[in-house]
This record gives structure tokens, C-alpha cells and sequence, in this order.
């Protein structure tokens, strides 16, 4: 039981990375250095996850399109329908600074990592958890920055200029995206050789980017503005966000009676939300004193969602090695 529910090296990492923001943030000209390469590190990463995407990958699955346009609706409407109904809570019950993330959170596109990896474990569709991944990445590089502005503006919140966040989107992610996809012909061998370095690549950007959020929240004065109830209401909305999620997904995977190794993938790629693509995401769509208390719900769902998913993962072979004609259930 405790190495199901213990964090993962990197939680672990980023913890300790919050907790070194907040003993020493960076300043003043330390501080602008740290935004430059910040920015340099998010060009950097969204170039690598272009020229990592293999287009045989996704035509290979491109055939399930209804398993598709499952894991987008979950990802991409209900999420966002129950970020919508969290944001509509009274204010002294879930304060206006975690609806903001908790909207954030709703917005962003699945994983693909863990998504696959998870699909593999659970005996699932992996060609299509690849695709379904992968689409969802490359759709939340327009619609997350699309959602967040709607829902920020129908909510009344401080969500900035939409048009302004879409095109800083475009120029600091999409972009860079594109030209690494462009490039896999002359980058995919180097990719395809350099996967463990590429994946340093993608944890260290990350923890880049969190510790200039943090710096400047910290600054700002995130601790006193954040109390433990805020923390203890980003983890019971956290847990029922994914435990809704999972539910729904599960049900209606069934009511249309998709086989067991595409609901695996309908399950686990429509229920995810994407760090890497998150906290990246934030920076360049919030003022970066805001960016630190708005990405706080998405790290706690990052570790939540792969505890529970991994029990789920498992309990899904379990049911498949004893009934292997499960996997071929007519559609």
C-alpha cells in the first residue's frame, strides 16, 4: 500500500523545488535571467515534443476515431463543464485564486507519457492511447489558451487579454511545435537515440519553470495569501474532479459498448491533465507572481491521478488475463 500512495521521484523533486523558491527566490536581476531562460527552456521543450511526435504513430490509430472524440469530449468539454460548476462555488468555500487554477487545470490537454504507459500496463489499445495523446497535446495548444480566456472572462475573473494570451501561445509554444515536427526528418534519429536526455530535458524545464512561478509568488507573499484550508479544498476538488472524471468515463464507455481495451484508453487518456504541457502553459498565458498559486492544483492532481490510475492500471490486467476475450468485445 505505501508504494502505491508514496510520490514519485519527480513529485518529489518538485517539492523540494517549491521549498527552495521559498527559502531563497531569485530577484531583481537574478530573477530576469531566470524569466529569460525560463522562456529559452519552454521553446526549447515544445521543439522536442514536435520532432518526438511520430506521424506513423498517430495514423496507425487514427482509425478509432469515435475512442478519439471521446477522450477530446472528456478532455476538452467535460472537464471544463466541472471546472465551470467548481468556479460557481461560493468564494468562502473555494477562494477566487484556486478557482482560477482549478479552471486552468480543466482547460489543459491529457497526458501522453503516463497515458501510454498506463494503457500498456492496464492491457489496452496502445496505438490508439498514442494517438488519442498525442491529438490532445497538439489540440490544447490552441484550445487550453481558448478555454482558460472564455471561462476566465465568463467567470469574471483576472484572466488578461484573450487574444494577447492566444498569441503569446502561438509564438512561445505552437510555433516551436510545429518547427520540431518539421524537422523529424532530420531530427528523428537524434530523438529516437536520445530519449533518457530528452526526458531530463523535459522534467528539467519544468522544474525551471517552477521555481521562477515560485520565486515570484513567493515574493508576492503566496504563503500568506494561500491558507492550509485553501490546500485542504485544492485536494477534496482534486479528488473529486478525477474521481467524476473517471466515473463518467467508465460509464459511458460501456453504455456505447466499447471493447475493454479502448475503454482502458478512453479512461486513463480522458482523465489525465498534462504537467509538462501545464506549467509551461502557465507561464505564458499569467503574470508570473499569479503562475505559482495557479499551477498548485494541477501538481496535486499530477501525483493523484498517477495513484489511482496505477491501482486502476493494474486491476484492469487483473480482469483481462482471466477473461483475455474481453479485448476483442464487438464495438
Amino acid at each position: 500500500m505505501f508504494r502505491r500512495i508514496r510520490p514519485d521521484g519527480f513529485t518529489l523533486l518538485l517539492i523540494g523545488v517549491v521549498v527552495l523558491a521559498t527559502l531563497s527566490p531569485c530577484r531583481g536581476l537574478v530573477a530576469t535571467g531566470f524569466e529569460w531562460a525560463t522562456r529559452a527552456a519552454i521553446t526549447l521543450l515544445f521543439f522536442m515534443h514536435g520532432a518526438k511526435l511520430s506521424r506513423e504513430a498517430v495514423v496507425r490509430g487514427l482509425g478509432a476515431w469515435r475512442l478519439h472524440l471521446g477522450v477530446a469530449g472528456a478532455t476538452f468539454i467535460l472537464f471544463p463543464l466541472l471546472g465551470v460548476a467548481v468556479s460557481l462555488l461560493p468564494d468562502g468555500w473555494v477562494s477566487a485564486e484556486v478557482k482560477i487554477g482549478v479552471l486552468f487545470l480543466c482547460a489543459l490537454p491529457s497526458t501522453v507519457q503516463s497515458s501510454i504507459a498506463l494503457t500498456a500496463i492496464a492491457r489496452g489499445n496502445v496505438a490508439a492511447a498514442v494517438c488519442s495523446a498525442s491529438l490532445s497535446n497538439i489540440a490544447g495548444v490552441v484550445l487550453t489558451p481558448l478555454l482558460v480566456g472564455l471561462m476566465l472572462h465568463a467567470q469574471s475573473e483576472a484572466g488578461g487579454d484573450l487574444l494577447g494570451a492566444i498569441g503569446n501561445v502561438a509564438v512561445t509554444l505552437l510555433a516551436p511545435f510545429v518547427l520540431g515536427h518539421l524537422s523529424r526528418p532530420f531530427t528523428a534519429t537524434f530523438v529516437d537515440r536520445h530519449k533518457p536526455l530528452l526526458g531530463r530535458l523535459d522534467r528539467g524545464s519544468i522544474l525551471l519553470v517552477v521555481y521562477t512561478a515560485f520565486s515570484a509568488a513567493v515574493i508576492e507573499g503566496i504563503w500568506t495569501r494561500m491558507t492550509t484550508g485553501d490546500f485542504a479544498v485544492i485536494a477534496v476538488v482534486d479528488v473529486l474532479l478525477l474521481a467524476a472524471v473517471l466515473t463518467l468515463t467508465t460509464v459511458a464507455a460501456r453504455l456505447v459498448g466499447l471493447p475493454v481495451a479502448d475503454e482502458i484508453v478512453l479512461v486513463f487518456c480522458g482523465s489525465k491533465k498534462s504537467l509538462a504541457s501545464g506549467v509551461p502553459m502557465a507561464a505564458a498565458l499569467f503574470p508570473a507572481a499569479m503562475v505559482g498559486i495557479i499551477i498548485v492544483p494541477l501538481m496535486l492532481f499530477h501525483q493523484l491521478q498517477l495513484i489511482v490510475c496505477a491501482v486502476l492500471a493494474r486491476r484492469y490486467a487483473e480482469r483481462i488475463e482471466a477473461e483475455p476475450a474481453l479485448t476483442h468485445a464487438p464495438t
